[in-house]
């Protein structure tokens, strides 16, 4: 958890050092542009807002209730939905527009005389145009006031707020009260339309209605004439009260049809009528008159009972007697007779009265029938009447509201808050747009810095060495403003390389010394008694980096310092010495000259062997058995050997040479090789199993890097000190 952090303080500071790096051409940048964005505002026109505050109700006061008419529901939230989306109508836009006679307002009127260009390209190549008519200069005035306009509902309220944003300061509350005024008119006008075209309606309808109720009334009287009808619930109640009757009297009628059927059928029964037969009979038997008669008989035959007890057949009395007995059994046979007639004649006339009933029963049942449907009939007329007057009525009643309301009309809107005169422009707001201007510019000359840092290939100082090329940096060689550039003095590239014992660059010095004491440490477990300096290209200060860390090792130690660039050897020019001196190629090719090849530089205090003649293969000579045996006999003779050699990218002298020491510095010129050359070179380097001991920055522009990165401060005689 302690690296994450330590790595995230690395790269904040990181960043930080690419932001002061860049400050300046940030200011710069930040300033042109916020410069740039006053003089744009200076040259804007100011727009000028005003807001009015229209208050839209919900329900409208009537003065009678005609919601039919007007059919307006002001409780649900779609009738406000709908009355903002008419205040953003186009239709009420062109009315304040012609109201305001916005036409004639360069700023709304694309067409006006002074919005017209003195120079057109498009005229020049297609030809004049034809003028625009009076509807397409009306059409785009009314669009670019349209868009000029901004409903805004207050929530949960009834408020909505109408702003209007103008050129002209004094036009911008006129033209926002303009907006609220048509609305309401627009409102007025739409009621007493509606009012107008359902009164026409009504009156169209009405007098339709008038003719159907006529008409209706006229039917309904025909069919009472035609059926002789003049009140058809008395004509029902009479009918009613007779098949009442009438089913009455035929049930007792029938009742006693089926009492004397019995009667009639045992009559009927009888072979004859003899007095036995009849007196079979208990209807006739139990008739008063009989039951006297038989009694009258009985009393005869209990005196012919008596009379033969004591008289004979013949004698007159018993003769008497018999007579009255047969009297009276023909009496009694006779009213028998009589009364099985009478039972007869009964039954008939019941047969016959029932069916009588029943036959008018029937006839009442089908008069009723007819009184039905004649009634239903009547009904369907009679509703249809009422109902056509009750329509009629109706329409009536509303059109007469609608008349006498019609110019009581109240609008559902009125003004809260009117549009007043702005004191101040709302566009462009100048402090934002240059607060803007300044922020956004600064956040891109940084993103910039970032962009140019992420593309930079280049190593410039230690923080780049380790971020970059993931390698150790022995040292940091200060750059002398003298010796480098394009304006070089020859004579102080000379000095330079004596500049350790002879310069008076305490900075330069004091870099030497961390360099030889890195590379010190660095071979404390394993001695680099010959060490290799090469770079990636040519003109990185290689040469200059080696006399002057010989020049350092040899104040404490015998030192060689051997040329082995033998394509363009430097190091006897740049130490004075003589051009036709022999060289290492001399002492490789002939080993018994080796002492000739070495010379002594008493003012630097060490021994060189410069590259001499410049052989025709260097690399052949290089790879020769002499050359191992002359490096494995000078390592006997001196205790530290510097070998300067090619650059990585131009031959592959120092890839062979890297496998020959004990270890090998990599020289980078600051600011300016790129960062794939140099890992490219640490890459064949160890590619090889060549021991690199690290990176040597060279030519470090310290005041720089101190004022941008704060790794680098001077410290008086002592020259530099490096935070890293």
């Amino acid at each position: 958890m302690n690296n994450t952090a330590a790595v995230e303080v690395i790269d904040l500071t990181h960043y930080w050092h690419v932001v002061r790096r860049q400050l300046k051409k940030i200011v710069a940048l930040s300033a042109v542009v916020t410069l740039l964005a006053v003089l744009v505002l200076l040259t804007m026109t100011p727009v000028y807002q005003s807001t009015t505050t229209l208050l839209i109700e919900s329900d409208d006061a009537k003065i009678l209730s005609i919601e039919e008419v007007y059919g307006l529901s002001g409780a649900s939230s779609e009738y406000f939905l709908t009355q903002f989306e008419i205040l953003k109508s186009r239709e009420l836009a062109r009315r304040v527009v012609m109201d305001l006679n916005l036409v004639a307002s360069p700023e709304f009127n694309p067409y006006h005389e002074a919005n017209k260009k003195s120079f057109s390209l498009r005229e020049m190549i297609l030809g004049p145009q034809e003028p625009p008519t009076a509807d397409e200069i009306l059409a785009k005035t009314t669009d670019k006031f349209w868009d000029a306009i901004t409903i805004t509902p207050v929530r949960k309220t009834q408020l909505v707020k109408i702003t209007v944003q103008t050129e002209d300061r004094e036009l911008a509350p006129r033209a926002a009260n303009a907006v609220a005024d048509a609305y309401i008119r627009s409102q007025l006008e739409a009621k007493v339309g509606l009012t107008q075209q359902a009164a026409g309606w009504l009156s169209d309808r009405l007098g339709g209605l008038k003719d159907k109720l006529n008409e209706s009334e006229k039917r309904l009287q025909q069919y009472r004439e035609e059926n002789n009808l003049v009140d058809v619930e008395g004509v029902d109640t009479l009918l009613s009260k007779e098949i009442d009757q009438i089913t009455q009297r035929l049930v007792e009628a029938r009742s006693k049809r089926l009492e004397l059927e019995g009667t009639y059928r045992q009559l009927q029964s009888l072979e004859d009528k003899s007095y036995e037969s009849l007196s079979s009979l208990p209807t006739i038997l139990n008739s008063p008159l009989v039951v006297k008669l038989r009694e009258s008989e009985t009393a005869a035959e209990l005196k012919v009972s008596e009379q033969s007890k004591r008289y004979g057949p013949a004698h007159p009395r018993m003769i008497a007697a018999q007579s009255d007995l047969d009297a009276v059994r023909d009496s009694v046979h006779t009213q028998m007779k009589r009364l099985a007639n009478g039972i007869e004649n009964d039954f008939n006339v019941a047969r016959a009265k029932e069916a009588s009933l029943q036959a008018a029963l029937n006839d009442s049942k089908s008069q009723v029938r007819d009184l039905n449907r004649t009634e239903f009939k009547l009904n369907e007329y009679v509703r249809e009447v009422r109902a056509n007057r009750a329509l009629y009525e109706t329409f009536f009643n509303r059109i007469s509201e609608t008349t006498a309301t019609g110019d009581l009309q109240t609008a559902n809107a009125r003004v809260i808050d009117p549009a007043v005169l702005p004191e101040d422009p709302v566009k462009p707001n100048k402090k934002l747009v240059v607060a803007l201007a300044l922020v956004v510019s600064v956040m891109f000359g940084i993103a910039l810095a970032f962009l140019h840092d992420a593309l930079d290939a280049t190593v410039k100082n230690a923080e780049d060495v380790d971020r970059k090329l993931r390698s150790s940096l022995l040292g940091a060689v200060p750059l002398v403003a003298k010796a480098t550039g394009r304006n070089a003095d020859p004579q102080a590239a000379q000095a330079l390389v004596r500049a350790f014992v002879e310069g008076s660059d305490h900075g330069f010095q004091e870099s030497i010394r961390t360099l030889r004491t890195s590379i010190t440490l660095a071979g404390l477990e394993q001695p680099v008694q010959v060490m290799l300096l090469t770079s990636s290209v040519p003109g990185e200060g290689k040469t200059t980096t080696s006399s002057n860390l010989a020049e350092a090792f040899g104040q404490m130690e015998k030192v060689l310092l051997i040329d082995a660039d033998m394509r363009r050897p430097t190091v006897a020019k740049k130490l004075n010495l003589p051009s036709s001196s022999l060289g290492l190629s001399t002492a490789v090719a002939y080993p018994e000259t080796l002492d000739d090849c070495i010379q002594h530089v008493e003012e630097l205090g060490i021994d060189v062997i410069p590259a001499g003649p410049v052989p025709p293969n260097p690399l052949e000579l290089l790879a020769s058995k002499n050359f191992r045996e002359l490096l494995e006999t000078l390592k006997g003779r001196y205790q530290r050997i510097i070998i300067d050699s090619a650059p990585m990218h131009a031959v592959s002298d120092a890839l062979y040479l890297s496998t020959l020491v004990d270890g090998v510095v990599y020289v980078v010129k600051a600011d300016a090789t790129k960062d794939k050359l140099i890992k490219a070179g640490l890459n064949h380097l160890e590619d090889s199993n060549a021991r690199v001991l690290g990176v040597v920055l060279n030519q470090m522009d310290v005041e720089k890097e101190a004022r941008y990165g704060e790794q680098y401060t001077y410290t008086g005689t002592y020259g530099y000190t490096s935070d890293v």
